[in-house]
């Protein structure tokens, strides 16, 4: 799941672009735990340095996820121009179900102006990585085509057996033991 986040200052030329890579991965445990594994890029790639950089990601509600490692938020002195900062996280499913994300939001200061800058993060888009699942019957298919065309894959065997030559009679008249 990939995003892309743009600066709100796309008009002037001398702020900085602000480019967000977020992904978010399902894990699986053994003990049936669900772990759902959190990664932002922030990239700028504009021609300034962005100043007092904060993130934050409240799309990871508490009633649904505890965090296992790291945090949601996260900040930063400066983002200089072709800089690249990472943020990762962990968390923990609660529950099952569909999972609806929301926007990060990635705020900072530009030397020329007083005021905060905002940026944001597309939503994940609707995900089933939560969802129930039934257990996946991983021989039913062979069931059914054994059902279905059981008697010509009986025939195809034989045939084959018959047919085929044997590998133990082949090399014993060709080679002489010294």
């Amino acid at each position: 799941m990939a995003l892309i986040l743009v600066s709100s200052t796309l008009g002037s030329s001398d702020v900085p672009f602000i480019v967000t890579h977020k992904k978010a991965s399902l894990t699986r445990l053994k003990s049936g735990d669900k772990r759902v594994s959190v990664s932002i890029d922030i990239c700028n790639q504009g021609p300034t340095t962005a100043y007092d950089v904060s993130l934050t990601d409240d799309s990871w509600s508490q009633d649904v996820f505890n965090v296992v490692s790291g945090n949601t938020s996260t900040s930063w002195e400066r983002l200089d121009v072709g800089g690249l900062l990472s943020h990762a996280f962990e968390l923990e499913s609660k529950m099952e179900g569909m999972f609806y994300g929301a926007l990060a939001v990635i705020t900072f200061h530009i030397p020329t102006t007083a005021a905060l800058q905002e940026a944001y993060s597309t939503p994940i888009l609707p995900s089933d990585i939560l969802a129930v699942r039934p257990p996946e019957k991983k021989f039913e298919w062979a069931k059914r085509l054994l059902a279905k065309y059981g008697s010509q894959i009986s025939v195809i065997s034989i045939v084959y057996l018959v047919a085929s030559p044997s590998k133990s009679g082949a090399g014993k008249g060709s080679k002489k033991k010294r």
